[in-house]
């Protein structure tokens, strides 16, 4: 959908920037890490993680497009208005890696990471209002709202993680919620579905909890079917299967887990791990559980979640 704003009217400096790095000539899986180094300063290793590469990996990718654009002479400047709508999904893919870099910082301690979150949801606030016609725009921004309403109940009272199937929904922000649902609403309308509006239909399948209903695994294993076939990416992949133990058993489960095991990016990906720990215990395979709650505990950078998987292990070495 072409966007309905002219490139002169964008009003924040980062944001036309932005759209600068997102110029076509530049290979399209570098444009947003591009974004997330040139614009809003993120480092090769923080990015990395982000896309499920190496540090390395990353690093030339950068290095090999901004020698493209000295060799080519790719113009540094705001897009024509024709150009916005084209470029408009790799900047909507480096606000979502700077939400979700500030979001993995549950507590706001770390310093290198503080208010990024609160940074993605004003730009994709700004993206919302300025393409209002834009059904993903919309649909990154429930996304985002989503995840923000669930902050206060991530952690409990002594800071320890609570996973999202025992938060407590009185904690939930309904405000946002509702604000997320009504974006959802908005950008189904438009009838062009994607990654963000389905990654949002997710989150809202789960917020039912707070109306007292129970999660619809069902209507989320087909959502993220649909996500698969628009975003096919492993870490879709791993919730996927996630959704179908839920719905057909761990065994199933673990079988789509264990389909992506030969992804070399997921050998160093915590919730790959953690997942398949979760399933082999259910399934009574306490040695091979021990292991995978072992790996995801050594990969994990935050104390509270670490803590948390070293508790489920200790439940399973223990029963």
């Amino acid at each position: 959908m072409e966007a309905r704003i002219r490139s002169e009217e964008l009003p924040d400096d980062r944001l036309r920037l932005m759209f600068a790095c997102a110029h076509p000539a530049i290979d399209t899986s570098v444009r947003a890490p591009l974004i997330l180094q040139t614009i809003l300063g993120f480092d090769a290793a923080t990015i990395a993680s982000a896309f499920l590469v190496s540090p390395a990996t990353m690093g030339q990718r950068l290095v090999r497009a901004k020698a493209r654009i000295r060799e080519t002479g790719i113009p540094f400047r705001v897009p024509e208005q024709a150009e916005l709508g084209g470029r408009l999904g790799a900047v909507l893919e480096a606000i979502y890696a700077t939400f979700a870099e500030g979001w993995s910082d549950a507590t706001g301690t770390d310093s290198r990471r503080r208010n990024l979150a609160t940074e993605g949801i004003w730009l994709g606030r700004l993206i919302a209002s300025l393409m209002p016609d834009e059904p993903e725009a919309l649909g990154l921004l429930a996304l985002m709202l989503f995840a923000e309403a669930r902050r206060s109940a991530r952690r409990g009272p002594q800071g320890d993680f609570v996973p999202l199937a025992e938060q407590d929904v009185v904690l939930w922000d309904d405000r946002l919620i509702d604000e997320a649902e009504a974006l959802l609403v908005r950008a189904a309308q438009r009838g062009i579905i994607g990654r963000y509006q389905l990654e949002a239909a997710v989150q809202s399948a789960h917020t039912a909890r707070r109306r007292g209903s129970g999660t619809d695994w069902a209507a989320i294993r087909q959502l993220y079917d649909a996500l698969l076939s628009v975003a096919g990416s492993p870490v879709v992949a791993i919730n996927r299967a996630v959704a179908i133990a839920e719905t057909e058993g761990a065994t199933a489960g673990l079988a789509a887990l264990y389909v992506l095991g030969d992804d070399r990016r997921l050998q160093d990906y915590q919730p790959y791990w953690a997942a398949r720990a979760g399933l082999l215990a259910r399934l009574g395979n306490t040695k091979q559980a021990a292991q995978s709650y072992d790996r995801a505990i050594g990969l994990e950078r935050d104390p509270a979640l670490r803590r948390f998987l070293q508790g489920e292990k200790a439940k399973l070495v223990g029963s």
